[in-house]
C-alpha cells in the first residue's frame, strides 16, 4: 500500500513538472498582445510579443516574503482564464468616458514550503496589468513584502526614456527624491547605470516598430511604490524604495494582510506611441476608495509665488492676483509658503471672504513635513498629525478654502503612502481637494481618491525660475511629458509663463527661451484637473489680447485625447477634446522648423483659429482654412509652438 501511495506521488509530482513546464497563454480580445506564463528552472517567467514581435524576453516573476520565498523553486500548479470589461465615467484625466475590456489568466504557484502565490494578468487590446495574490496560509494572516523580483528584459535592439530616481535626503533641505530629474532619451540599454535607478513610468523603443510604457498602479496606504532599478545582467526589477528615504525612518517593504494583493505591473504596447498616449491602463483596474463628499469643482488657477516668489507672500499682493484671476474669469488662487507668517490667519479669513466676492476660490499651501527633511517653510506640522490635520481642516472648511497642496513629501515608503491617504480622506471629510507637490508619481489616484486632483512629480515651472539648464531644455522634456509622465497621471505643472524674463521686473534676468506659442500649446498638452497658470498681473497689459483671450477660455478637463504625432525629445502634438471644442497642440524642441502633415478630421471644411509663430519667434494668430478631407500642413519653429481650434 504504502509502495502504491508512494507511485501516485511521484506520478503527480512529474504531471505537475509537466504542466509547469507548458506555457499559460492569455492574449488581448484583438488576439495582437500575447502573454505567456511558464516555470524555468524552477523560476516562474513571462513573456511578451505583440504581432508575433518579442516585446519582452523571458522576465522573472517573484516575491520575497518573511513568511517565504516566491521567487525560486516554484511549481505552477492551476491557471485560469476569465474576462473583465467595464464602463466608467471619470471627468480628472485625458478622457472622460471610458470602456475597459480585458481577457484574463490567473497562475496559482506553489513554492518549496506548500505556499500559495497567484499571480492574476488582465490582457486588454493594448494593455497588460498584473499583480500578485497572496491568501490565507493557515493560521498566517499578515506577512511581510521584503522584495519583489519582477522583471522586465528587453530584446538587445531597445532604447530607453528614463528619468533617474534622485539621491535620498539630498537637494534643497534634504527633501529628495521628489521625481524631479531630467531624462536620457533614446538610450541604450546599458547606459542606464544610474545607482537608484529610474521612476515610474519608464518609455523605451525596441529597434523601429514597438514601443512600450511601464509603470504601476493601485499604490495606496497598504503597500510601498517602487520603481526601476538600473539596468544588470540584461534586466530592469522592479526596486523598493532606498532605506535612507523617509530620513531612515520605515521599512522598504510592504506590511500586507492576508488575504491581500501587491499593486498593479502595468506595460503599455503599440508599434506606434498612440497606445502609448492614449492609454488608461492606470485608471482601469482601480475604483473608487471612498465616496467624493461633495461634486468638486475643477478650473484655472493664478498664484504669486511662481514668479514673484516669497516677497510676494503678502496681503497687497494676494489682491492683485485674486484681481488677475477675476480678469481671467479664473476659478482659483493659489496662496503659497509662508501666508501663515506674513498674512496671518485672521487676515486670511479676510483675503478668503475678499476673493469669494471676486468669485474665486482659495487653495492653501502647507508642508507635509514633521520629521521627515529639513523643509522650513511654514505653515509646517499642521497635515503630518491627525490630530493637527483635522483641526486645520476644521478651520479651512469653515472660512470657504477649497483645496489645499501640500509639499515635501519624504519618498515613497509605505510609511509616506499612508501619509498621502490620511490626507486624502480626511480632506475630503472637509469637502477640500488636494494638490500634491514635491511629491511622488500618482499612481491611479485620480479615480481611487475623488478629491485627489493633481501633483508635481516632475521637474515644472519652478526650476524654468532656478535653472538656466531648465530653461534651455524646456522645449524638450515638453515634448516627453505627454509620453512619459502625464500619460499615465496628471501633472501640475504650473506652466504658462507669458513674461519674457520669468521675475517679477520682467526686464532682465532669467530670459524665457520659448515663444508665447509655445506656452499656451502647453495648457493644452499638460494634463490636470486644476491647473495654476504663472500669468502675472503685468501681463493682463504687456502680452498680446489675443493671447490673454486665449488664456481666458482654456479648459482644464477633457472628454476626449488623441495622439497626431510626434517622437519623444523632437517634437509632440495632440488633440483634445473639451464637451464639442477641439484643441489641437504642438511643440518642437529640435533646432529646425518641422513642417507636419496630419488629418485634422475634427475641423474639416472649417474656419478654425491658428496660434503660431513667424521665423522671428513672433507669436500670431491668424484664420485657417482646413479642406473639406482635413489634410492639413502645419509648422513649428524651433522652441515654439501652435495651437489650432475653432
Amino acid at each position: 500500500m504504502k509502495v502504491l501511495i508512494l507511485n501516485l506521488i511521484l506520478c503527480l509530482s512529474h504531471a505537475l513538472q509537466t504542466f509547469s513546464q507548458n506555457p499559460a497563454v492569455v492574449t488581448g480580445p484583438d488576439g495582437n498582445l500575447k502573454v505567456s506564463i511558464a516555470v524555468k528552472s524552477g523560476v516562474p517567467v513571462y513573456s511578451v510579443t505583440y504581432n508575433q514581435r518579442i516585446i519582452l524576453e523571458d522576465s522573472p516573476l517573484g516575491l520575497i516574503t518573511n513568511e517565504g520565498d516566491f521567487s525560486k523553486n516554484m511549481t505552477l500548479i492551476e491557471s485560469t482564464v476569465g474576462r473583465v470589461s467595464k464602463a466608467y465615467v471619470q471627468d480628472k484625466i485625458k478622457r472622460s468616458y471610458v470602456k475597459y475590456s480585458a481577457n484574463t489568466l490567473k497562475c496559482q504557484f506553489n513554492n518549496e514550503q506548500g505556499k500559495q502565490v497567484s499571480v492574476l494578468f488582465q490582457v486588454s487590446a493594448n494593455d497588460i496589468a498584473f499583480r500578485y495574490e497572496l491568501p490565507v496560509w493557515k493560521d498566517r494572516m499578515a506577512c511581510v513584502i521584503e522584495a519583489e523580483t519582477t522583471g522586465y528584459k528587453f530584446p538587445s535592439a531597445t532604447t530607453s526614456f528614463l528619468s533617474p530616481m534622485m539621491i535620498p535626503m539630498s537637494g534643497f533641505a534634504r527633501t529628495t527624491p521628489s521625481y524631479e530629474s531630467g531624462y536620457e532619451t533614446d538610450a541604450p540599454l546599458d547606459k542606464a547605470t544610474s545607482s537608484d535607478g529610474y521612476v515610474f513610468p519608464g518609455l523605451f523603443r525596441i529597434g523601429n516598430n514597438s514601443w512600450v510604457l511601464l509603470s504601476e498602479t493601485g499604490v495606496r496606504s497598504t503597500y510601498c511604490a517602487s520603481h526601476l532599478s538600473k539596468y544588470k545582467d540584461g534586466l530592469f526589477h522592479v526596486d523598493f524604495p532606498n532605506a535612507k528615504q523617509n530620513n531612515g525612518f520605515g521599512s522598504i517593504g510592504a506590511q500586507l494582510a492576508l488575504p491581500g494583493v501587491t499593486p498593479w505591473r502595468t506595460i503599455t504596447v503599440g508599434e506606434s506611441l498612440k497606445p502609448i498616449v492614449e492609454t488608461t491602463i492606470p485608471f482601469d483596474v482601480v475604483d473608487p476608495l471612498y465616496e467624493s463628499s461633495q461634486s468638486y469643482k475643477y478650473g484655472r488657477g493664478t498664484w504669486s509665488w511662481i514668479v514673484w516668489q516669497d516677497e510676494s507672500m503678502n496681503f497687497d499682493d494676494q489682491v492683485k492676483y485674486i484681481d488677475l484671476a477675476a480678469a481671467m474669469n479664473y476659478e482659483y488662487i493659489l496662496i503659497d509658503a509662508w501666508w501663515d507668517a506674513r498674512v496671518g490667519y485672521d487676515k486670511m479669513e479676510q483675503l478668503v471672504r475678499y476673493a469669494a466676492s471676486k468669485n474665486v476660490d482659495v487653495f492653501l499651501w502647507y508642508n507635509s513635513n514633521g520629521g521627515v527633511n529639513d523643509a522650513f517653510m511654514t505653515p509646517l506640522n499642521k497635515m503630518n498629525t491627525s490630530i493637527a490635520r483635522k483641526k486645520e481642516m476644521k478651520w479651512l472648511h469653515e472660512i470657504g478654502v477649497k483645496g489645499l497642496k501640500v509639499d515635501f513629501f519624504g519618498g515613497d515608503k509605505q510609511e509616506t503612502l499612508r501619509l498621502y491617504e490620511d490626507i486624502f480622506s480626511d480632506a475630503n471629510d472637509y469637502g477640500l481637494m488636494v494638490i500634491c507637490h514635491g511629491a511622488t508619481l500618482p499612481r491611479g489616484w485620480e479615480r481611487m481618491y475623488p478629491n485627489f486632483v493633481g501633483s508635481e512629480a516632475v521637474l515644472a515651472s519652478e526650476m524654468l525660475i532656478f535653472s538656466q539648464d531648465v530653461r534651455e531644455k524646456e522645449a524638450l522634456y515638453a515634448t516627453l511629458h505627454p509620453f512619459i509622465r502625464n500619460t499615465v497621471a496628471s501633472m501640475e505643472f504650473g506652466g504658462v509663463l507669458l513674461n519674457d524674463f520669468l521675475n517679477k521686473g520682467n526686464k532682465i534676468g532669467q530670459e524665457r527661451l520659448t515663444t508665447d506659442a509655445f506656452q499656451l500649446a502647453t495648457s493644452v498638452l499638460f494634463q490636470n484637473p486644476v491647473q495654476m497658470f504663472a500669468l502675472t498681473p503685468n501681463n493682463l497689459t504687456d502680452v498680446p489680447a489675443f493671447e490673454i483671450d486665449f488664456m481666458r477660455n482654456i479648459p482644464t478637463t477633457w472628454d476626449e485625447t488623441i495622439f497626431v504625432d510626434g517622437y519623444p525629445g523632437r517634437y509632440c502634438v495632440l488633440a483634445r477634446r473639451h464637451k464639442e471644442k477641439w484643441y489641437v497642440a504642438g511643440v518642437n524642441a529640435t533646432k529646425s522648423p518641422i513642417q507636419i502633415k496630419t488629418n485634422l478630421s475634427m475641423f474639416a471644411g472649417k474656419e478654425v483659429l491658428l496660434y503660431n509663430d513667424n521665423k522671428s519667434r513672433e507669436t500670431f494668430m491668424a484664420s485657417l482654412s482646413v479642406p473639406n478631407d482635413g489634410a492639413t500642413s502645419i509648422t513649428i519653429q524651433p522652441n515654439g509652438g501652435v495651437v489650432i481650434t475653432k
